[in-house]
């Protein structure tokens, strides 16, 4: 009996998890047939599937178009389940040259590096930041007076000379 609550709490956890999120337009295929290498221009392509996504970096002739199912996880991430990218390359007259559908099978592995970048000037310790401006304010300065003092004499001292 145990057991059968069990299972049943752990199968009514599955309609407690959040929905699939769609980020992008997918590109259908019966649009992609629409557009015709060598005829098809860029603002053919701007019509029948919107914007893309992103442009090359390297290359503006190069529109990639970006469509992922993405579904919240603990942390506030986002797990990708799902994702199709479609990439255009047109010439330099704006002429479509070649469509490509990318899947997952084509992703390139991607390692982090899990250094940090030093920043210059936060060496200092606890101590040092809690009493480090101690007499670096100069009181008389912020009234207006001035932080320039006279010698003990009055006057000019014995080896000091006038400009």
């Amino acid at each position: 009996m145990l057991a059968l609550v069990g299972a049943g709490l752990l199968c009514g956890c599955a309609y407690l998890a959040p929905p699939l999120q769609a980020r992008g337009d997918r590109v259908d295929s019966e649009q992609l047939k629409q557009l015709v290498p060598g005829v098809s221009s860029q603002s053919d392509a701007t019509a029948l599937l919107g914007s893309p996504t992103a442009k090359g970096a390297f290359d503006p002739n190069t529109w990639i178009y970006v469509s992922e199912q993405t579904r919240p996880v603990v942390g506030g991430t986002l797990t990708v389940k799902n994702q199709h990218v479609v990439e255009l390359r047109f010439d330099n007259q704006g002429v479509l040259r070649h469509v490509t559908a990318l899947g997952p099978n084509d992703a390139l592995p991607v390692s982090v590096v899990s250094r940090t970048t030093p920043a210059p000037g936060t060496e200092a310790s606890i101590t040092q930041q809690l009493f480090g401006n101690i007499g670096r304010f100069n009181p008389a300065g912020a009234l207006g007076g001035s932080s320039v003092s006279a010698p003990a004499g009055g006057g000019l001292s014995s080896g000091s000379q006038l400009p």
